[in-house]
């Protein structure tokens, strides 16, 4: 990829202005997106929305204009939770969504994110939504205000777990405490990575592991990515407890695994380039032997502006899968690429109707085609299926997509309007990085304090943050790059990351570090509080609710609540179940069920 320095960066919101209000971390999120594509403040005289240093409380729903360029004004509108909801800022909301509850399961119990992760994926999701509508717009549609709510943000984190809840059978592993990282003799922390059950045999018995702990262990670790926990054998912690970082970077190397030690904010506020999280690129066409063929078409609608549009997807696991979902929810036609036999990750437990729970979160609505692209025939079929779409998007090992003549160069010849997106762990911008998946992100990028306050440990959370922001922010950039299509009439390749989703989660953290200050959120902050029945989160700015802690584990959940508010200080109950989910009035929009019958979120936008 590029140098941010020196591409020829695609500015698809040239010409257009935009004015922004709302809580902080939202507004300030929005406003930098649309400054890096390309649009300015239409007040000029007043500063730009700040971004908080510290969680900051609503300050009223957040309003978006976003116009000129020959468009319409579009229109966003953002808001915590429904009215009387009761969720009025970050901690209320993770606590209604089931995001603490899924993040505390490697504890035991639910722990609220330190970092302001709702808030992130809301403010990504708005301006999704306003590049949807201005694609609309240029594809001859009309107008469209889009609502973005925070609390469907928050379930469309959770959707995974909360399908495999709703399965017809249980989990293939143990929901249970426990996880990485681990540590050294020589107490250093990290993360240990293999999808190989052969490396990661051979990883322990290099360190001389018990054979019957490193084959229990397996299990948990491998389903880590799903169960959001990881009851590894205590004897595997005790084991590298007794080996210096030397000896198990010397075994990882052995077998074929890789470890990372953790790194802290402040090491990477010394490195942070400041790169935008994706970059935008104009497809060389000079080599394009014809002009591209006529698309069929369909009339865009508000609520679907990219119907008539054709999304081409090569992936696996969250990151792509979720990036074309999102566009799929928006009218996309989207044509998964599988392998021979289908994606394996069908028949993932547990299963709705004979079909992974978890693979449907992400994939129902899409068709497939099977393609061996490792076969000359199967890589001109891919080739033939690329030159009629819109979108081609993929997350390959890094080199593979060139080593196979899929690379955008290759493609853009037989389509040089196509939007060619590549979701990577790194985007090429870590000279030292280690397998780019979200735990071993998350370790080297410093979100393991990030995402826990003062006095706790710093550890990645089992909670995949970072492939479902990746996600947001691909599909982000695939609506960048339709938008500039529309605009321009020329193709376009789009590159997002896992890197990409860390520094933008943590980008408040990285700027205290920066400065010499602590980057991490007190200690206490955003731990629910105890009562008879269950659990309770304050709001972020009622702090003072960890006053009544004690009397709170005698009252009942909704005593409790009556208690705060009595006092002045906003909570909500924390979800500890997610079936609860089902039948929440806190919601602003209801969880239903899939032809299959796996429960499906709302979608995160609506327009109107």
């Amino acid at each position: 990829m590029a140098s941010p320095a020196t591409a020829r960066t695609v500015r698809p919101l040239d010409t257009l202005r935009f004015d922004t209000s709302g809580p902080p971390r939202i507004a300030g999120i929005v406003t930098d997106h649309l400054r890096a594509l390309g649009a300015v403040p239409d007040r000029t005289d007043e500063a730009p929305p700040s971004r908080t240093e510290r969680a900051a409380p609503s300050v009223g729903p957040g309003r978006f204009v976003l116009a000129g360029g020959g468009f319409e004004a579009a229109r966003a509108l953002t808001a915590w939770g429904a009215p009387g909801s009761g969720l009025v800022d970050e901690a209320t909301v993770q606590a209604a969504t089931g995001i603490m509850a899924v993040h505390g399961r490697r504890e035991g119990g639910p722990r609220g994110l330190a970092a302001d992760y709702v808030a992130t994926a809301t403010a990504v999701l708005t301006v999704q939504g306003l590049l949807a509508g201005l694609v609309g717009q240029a594809r001859g549609g009309a107008a469209a205000e889009v609502t973005t709510v925070a609390d469907r943000a928050g379930l469309l984190a959770v959707s995974q777990y909360l399908a495999a809840d709703g399965a017809d059978e249980a989990e293939a592993a143990e929901l249970a405490p426990g996880g990485t990282p681990f540590i050294s003799a020589d107490g250093v922390l990290f993360e240990l990575e293999t999808l190989d059950p052969g490396a990661w045999a051979a990883f322990w018995r290099a360190l001389d592991a018990p054979a019957d702990a490193l084959r229990a262990g397996w299990r948990p670790f491998q389903f880590r990515y799903a169960t959001a926990c990881a009851p590894i054998p205590a004897a595997l912690h005790t084991v590298t407890r007794a080996h210096p970082m030397r000896a198990i970077t010397r075994a990882a190397v052995l077998s074929g695994a890789q470890v990372c030690p953790l790194r802290t904010l402040a090491e990477r506020a010394v490195e942070h380039d400041g790169a935008a999280p994706w970059s935008l690129l104009p497809l060389d066409t000079t080599g394009a032997a014809r002009p591209p063929a006529p698309r069929p078409s369909a009339d865009p609608t508000p609520g679907r502006p990219l119907a008539g549009l054709t999304v081409l997807e090569a992936g696996r696991r969250i990151q792509a899968p979720l990036t074309a979902h999102l566009l799929g929810l928006l009218g996309a036609d989207v044509i998964r690429i599988e392998p021979p036999g289908g994606d394996p990750l069908r028949g993932m437990p547990p299963a709705c109707s004979g079909v992974s729970a978890r693979w449907l979160a992400l994939n129902r609505g899409k068709s497939a085609v099977e393609i061996d692209i490792k076969s000359a025939a199967g890589r001109r079929r891919l080739r033939e299926l690329a030159a009629g779409a819109d979108v081609f998007l993929h997350n390959w090992a890094p080199g593979r997509a060139a080593a196979l003549g899929l690379d955008a160069d290759d493609l853009a010849p037989v389509n040089p309007e196509l939007v060619y997106a590549y979701t990577s762990g790194w985007a090429d911008r870590l000279d030292d990085a280690p397998m780019g998946t979200d735990f071993m992100v998350q370790a080297r990028t410093g979100v393991g304090e990030a995402v826990r306050p003062e006095g706790e440990p710093a550890a990645p959370s089992l909670m995949t943050l970072l492939d479902v922001l990746g996600g947001l922010l691909g599909a982000e950039a695939v609506l960048a790059g339709l938008l500039s299509r529309e605009r321009t009439g020329r193709g376009v390749r789009v590159d997002s990351s896992l890197l990409g989703a860390a520094d933008l989660l943590t980008a408040p953290a990285l700027r205290r570090a920066a400065r010499g200050l602590n980057p991490r959120m007190p200690a206490g902050f955003r731990r629910p509080l105890r009562t008879a029945d269950g659990w309770i989160a304050p709001a972020d700015d009622s702090a003072a609710a960890s006053r009544f802690a004690e009397d709170l584990r005698g009252r009942t959940t909704a005593d409790g609540l009556d208690r705060l508010h009595e006092n002045g200080l906003s909570a909500t109950a924390v979800t500890t179940e997610l079936s609860a989910l089902h039948r929440d009035p806190r919601l602003s929009g209801p969880i239903g069920r899939d032809p299959y019958g796996a429960p499906a979120v709302p979608d995160p936008w609506s327009f109107a």
